[in-house]
């Protein structure tokens, strides 16, 4: 899975707006730009990446745009840009979930480095929860006898004792049991147990 991230910039000062976007792409990131909170709102599309957010702006402030997007449900991470005796506020941005906030003026470097461990993070996070669904997905194919006998199995359960458990023939088990390594695309009980421990807390 390739993950194409996108810096989303949102500040209504122009010409900070204009050398921000400049920075970030001379630190190989596609830059989306918005001169407003609203502007953002319209024109996002969920794409995977990270929110440069200003704290203050006219019109839907940086704290209020931050506040919406937790409404709707945009998990996309924010570093809030603040200036200077806007600690308070920066503080409680964090609260919303921001990821981390710089003060203005800030070193172009520091702005580099945050917004690469941002994104590297979010991938991070984007890559277990797409393991997450395939691995579930592929569990939600099981039957429900299937099902039964999985859960048996990565108990450590020998395939006697799942037969006594489930009142069926051991040569019944041994058949769910290979449907299951199969529907699983697993050829070893670790590989079954490891797949299972991702999802373990959704099944």
């Amino acid at each position: 899975m390739t993950i194409e991230n996108t810096v989303f910039i949102v500040d209504d000062d122009r010409d900070f707006r204009d050398s921000l976007a400049w920075l970030v792409e001379g630190g190989g990131h596609k830059v989306v730009a918005y001169e407003s909170a609203e502007a953002f709102l319209f024109g996002y599309g969920g794409q995977p990446g990270c929110v440069l957010l200003d704290v203050r702006m006219s019109g839907m402030s940086g704290l209020q745009l931050q506040q919406e997007m937790i409404q709707r449900g945009l998990s996309i991470p924010v570093i809030m840009i603040t200036g200077h005796g806007d600690v308070p506020m920066a503080v409680q941005a964090m609260k919303n979930n921001a990821i981390d906030f710089i003060e203005k003026p800030f070193e172009d470097v520091a702005m580099l480095t945050l917004i690469d461990k941002t994104l590297a993070d979010n991938e991070r996070v984007l890559l277990e929860q797409n393991q997450h669904d395939q691995i579930l997905a592929q569990w939600s194919e099981l039957s429900r006898r299937e099902n039964d006998v999985a859960k048996l199995v990565i108990q450590g359960q020998a395939n006697r004792e799942i037969a006594d458990a489930l009142g069926i023939s051991i040569k019944t088990v041994e058949i769910h049991r290979s449907r299951v390594m199969s529907k699983m695309k697993v050829k070893r009980l670790a590989e079954l147990m490891e797949k299972v421990s991702v999802i373990k807390t959704s099944i």
